[in-house]
């Protein structure tokens, strides 16, 4: 079983059905799920607790880093083999954890052929046009920065991260001003439909936008693809091979 979003995402790939006890009550979560919502729902779910897990008795439960101390003595003292499924900074590590994983669950062949899908992805996304500056939101006010796994994806899918550029590390939030006084050529967005308060910023971004005259190219960037590392990858580079494909030179 999984209390992992990312880790649902390649075990629901690497295991058939039946193998799997329960998912992450995350992947049920629009916001958080890194997989369809109906492939999710095809699965028992989890609220991560340690008597959930012993009293599904799984032969491996696949939490994360932040799983608290007691957690993890509880499982130990139950007898609950663990894996720990760390975060994943460069397309590299997400590999090496894609085949840990399949190790974990006697699945190397699916690591395997889960691997060489990401290669091939990657592959075909490497363009020789220059790079274009380009934002990549998470949602609200909150964009994708450098030395992420993200990052590293939209460079070799032909875009430099302009919140890179704005000097933003990792994922945070970044203030309309910037985006107007420098905008990126181009913004990749998520669903904004709705009347959140993500929904909001983008509308003021597109209001402030306007005003000031910039020609922006927004394109859509499924929420479901900045989570996790693993099969997403292979998603995530066809998305952005896509994108840089409409915008010109």
């Amino acid at each position: 079983m999984s209390l992992n979003p990312c880790a649902d995402a390649m075990l629901v790939e690497l295991v058939p059905p039946d193998r799997i006890a329960a998912i992450s009550h995350y992947s049920r979560d629009p916001g958080a799920t890194s997989i369809p919502i109906e492939v999710a729902r095809k699965f028992n779910v989890n609220n991560g607790t340690a008597e959930e897990i012993i009293a599904l008795r799984p032969d491996l439960a696949i939490i994360d880093s932040f799983a608290s101390v007691s957690t993890r003595e509880a499982l130990a003292r139950a007898g609950v083999k663990t894996f720990t499924l760390g975060w994943a900074s460069t397309i590299a590590d997400s590999k090496t954890q894609v085949r840990e994983l399949a190790a974990a669950v006697g699945a190397v062949p699916a690591g395997e052929a889960m691997v060489a899908r990401i290669d091939r992805a990657v592959t075909g996304a490497r363009t020789d046009r220059p790079l274009v500056p380009a934002l990549l939101w998470i949602g609200g006010n909150t964009v994708n920065g450098a030395n992420t796994l993200l990052d590293e994806m939209m460079v070799k899918a032909g875009f430099s991260d302009h919140a890179a550029h704005y000097g933003l590390q990792g994922t945070g939030y970044l203030p309309i001003e910037h985006v107007v006084a420098d905008p990126p050529r181009v913004m990749l967005v998520p669903d904004q439909s709705g009347r959140d308060a993500s929904s909001r910023a983008a509308q003021m971004r597109g209001w402030a936008l306007a005003r000031s005259g910039a020609k922006v190219h927004q394109a859509h960037f499924p929420r479901s693809l900045v989570n996790c590392g693993g099969p997403v990858i292979t998603k995530a580079m066809t998305r952005l091979a896509e994108i840089r494909r409409e915008v010109a030179p």
